[in-house]
């Protein structure tokens, strides 16, 4: 039979227009951050008590979401015996009217259930309202206000107390930051605004390639081709075209490999002058990224690259792996051998005696774990990086790390086309400045409204960035892609600018509308005056959204949050006409402006999810 403890899912008493009775508490319901939790929980008490079956059984069967009824249950999975009819009847038989739902039918045993809509509005309203993060309903998140963006309504406080670095972008110095790297760029800051959506305290790093015989590759060509001048001018290019030159004359002159081997080696050794270019370029490097990753509306918390990782903690894993009987020698270098768990042999350290990139992965996951003592650590990278990961995350489970079970890899496709040695990259300072041109003519063409706008050069690269980014994230993120600026940066279907649009024009309303003004005691609105089956949409729309925060919890996919934004933008573009605020009674006037304000916080609560900065003019 159904619990009977009781969830404080209102601070409001019995005879308040907001009042809500109890339900018994589910675990998983969150109540407090998502009032249809509790509307699904009512339903499924129905549903217990019916049929005689646990509530914590009944509760997953109240599907949420499906177009045939506001909450539906499919009665043959609770397999009670018997053909599903009967139950279905029965359960419709105990209903009765409240102020959860106010119908129940059944169908071929199914049972749909009607919620009501009076209730079901003020909640949904009110508590987004109570989650807002702006000063007062009606006023805008200020985009510079930090903490003014983060997640809003949608967020919980289930990941409290935890803790989770997520390690991500993480591009090689003295490169150009180029498409390839905006897939891990995006995906990143996406988990990271997620997890601390659920309350997690995170730490968001940069794990910079500014280590290995790359970088002794790099230095030898520009001892080769490198001058002071072109340095100072423009660092980041120029050490580019040097790192692609040398790597056409090593494809002719293999010997160029063995001089950035020694160069690295040196490094290795603590030369100073080996040192003091690699640092010069690391310099120049990190000063260019922290530009971009700004323009990007994307911070981190530490740039410590491979070369942070402290050799004594390499030099500690390499003892344990001995004393563990994990390695072989081959030709004087050190291999792990995984092939019983069909991960092959890794390289551990060279002949040379030079470290390489896994050994580095391997003293630096300890080295984190002393420091953050963290719940979960995730590394965003690459699917073709998976059989890395996998050797990485095995051998640190055999060398007995209790914390290696924390560990997650979470891959991706690739952006087609690019090759960073073969000098195919899109950069993506281009990128983004051919998106803020087609942006900037785009809305140019309206005059009026770009005589209002504040400073276009800003918008038009907010504009520019959200269609990159939206473009990127509205397929799953293993899927590949070939790299298109015209697709991303096109206005037809849905699109990065099509939101911003939405978004810009859910800010209007007030503008248009100074006459209405909302009361600060939200409760004073007659929400029951929303009737329109398209507010209902929009309501139910609202209500739901929580829950999708919850489900990209558990497989990250940003494009679960970008199709919940097409389609509440698409309700609310065909409810325009049907919703007027405008010429309309006062009171019915503030109600549809309470709930369009509503539905602006929400769309903008997503935005910044994705990293996105929600504007209000464009």
């Amino acid at each position: 039979m159904a619990s009977t403890s009781t969830s404080t899912n209102t601070e409001l008493k019995q005879g308040d227009a907001y009042y809500l009775p109890p339900v018994p508490s589910v675990k998983g319901a969150d109540t407090e951050t998502a009032i249809i939790e509790a509307y699904r929980i009512a339903a499924a008490k129905i549903v217990s008590e019916a049929v005689d079956i646990p509530l914590e059984t009944a509760y997953p069967g109240i599907d949420v979401g499906n177009k045939k009824a506001d909450l539906y249950v499919a009665m043959p999975r609770f397999r009670l015996g018997g053909k599903p009819d009967p139950w279905a009847e029965k359960v419709v038989a105990h209903f009765k009217p409240d102020e959860y739902l106010s119908k129940c039918t059944s169908e071929k045993g199914f049972v749909s259930f009607t919620l009501n809509h009076d209730t079901f509005t003020r909640q949904v309203l009110r508590q987004i309202r109570n989650a807002t993060p702006s000063s007062s309903l009606g006023t805008s998140v200020n985009p510079l206000d930090k903490a003014a963006q983060k997640p809003g309504y949608g967020s919980n406080k289930s990941g409290q107390g935890k803790k989770a670095i997520v390690e991500f972008s993480s591009p090689n110095i003295a490169k150009p930051f180029h498409a390839g790297h905006l897939r891990s760029t995006i995906i990143g800051a996406f988990l990271a605004n997620l997890y601390e959506a659920h309350g997690w305290e995170v730490t968001r790093i940069n794990y910079l390639g500014d280590w290995g015989k790359q970088f002794g590759l790099l230095a030898v060509g520009f001892q080769r081709f490198g001058t002071e001048e072109e340095l100072e001018a423009n660092a980041i290019t120029h050490l580019y075209h040097v790192y692609v030159r040398i790597n056409q004359e090593a494809e002719a002159d293999p010997s160029i490999h063995d001089e950035a081997r020694a160069f690295f080696k040196k490094m290795e050794d603590g030369d100073k002058e080996a040192l003091a270019l690699w640092s010069r370029f690391r310099d120049f490097s990190i000063k260019r990224l922290e530009e971009t990753y700004k323009r990007l509306n994307i911070h981190f918390d530490s740039y410590a690259g491979e070369a942070a990782v402290k050799p004594e903690k390499m030099e500690e894993a390499f003892k344990i792996m001995q004393e563990k009987n994990m390695l072989v020698q081959d030709k004087g270098a050190y291999l792990c051998d995984l092939e019983k768990y069909k991960l092959g042999k890794v390289v551990i350290k060279k002949a040379d005696g030079t470290s390489i990139y896994i050994a580095r992965d391997l003293g630096g996951a300890a080295q984190r774990y002393e420091k953050y003592n963290f719940d979960k650590m995730i590394y965003v990278v690459a699917a073709q990086q998976d059989l890395h990961n996998k050797q990485l995350f095995k051998m640190l489970e055999l060398m007995g790390h209790e914390w290696a079970d924390r560990l997650e890899h979470v891959n991706f496709g690739l952006v087609m086309g690019m090759s960073t040695r073969k000098g195919t990259v899109k950069f993506l300072d281009e990128i983004l400045a051919e998106a803020k041109d087609s942006m900037h003519e785009q809305m140019a063409k309206n005059e009026e409204k770009y005589a209002q706008v504040e400073d276009p050069e800003y918008t038009s690269d907010v504009v520019g960035q959200t269609a990159v980014k939206i473009q990127d994230m509205s397929a799953r993120r293993i899927n590949d892609y070939t790299f298109d600026i015209k697709r991303m940066t096109s206005f037809e279907g849905d699109t990065g600018p099509y939101i911003q649009y939405s978004h810009v024009r859910l800010c209007s309303i007030e503008r248009k509308n100074p006459n209405i003004v909302l009361p600060e005691d939200v409760t004073q609105i007659k929400t029951e005056l929303i009737t329109e089956p398209k507010a209902k949409e929009i309501i139910y729309l609202l209500a739901c959204y929580p829950q999708l925060v919850n489900d990209a919890m558990r497989d990250y996919q940003a494009s679960g949050i970008v199709t919940y934004m097409f389609k509440l933008t698409h309700a609310v573009s065909s409810a325009w006409e049907t919703l007027k605020v405008q010429g309309q009674e006062e009171e019915l006037a503030k109600a549809r402006m309470y709930l369009f304000l509503c539905t602006r916080d929400v769309l903008a609560s997503a935005m910044r999810l994705l990293s996105l900065t929600p504007l209000d003019r464009m």
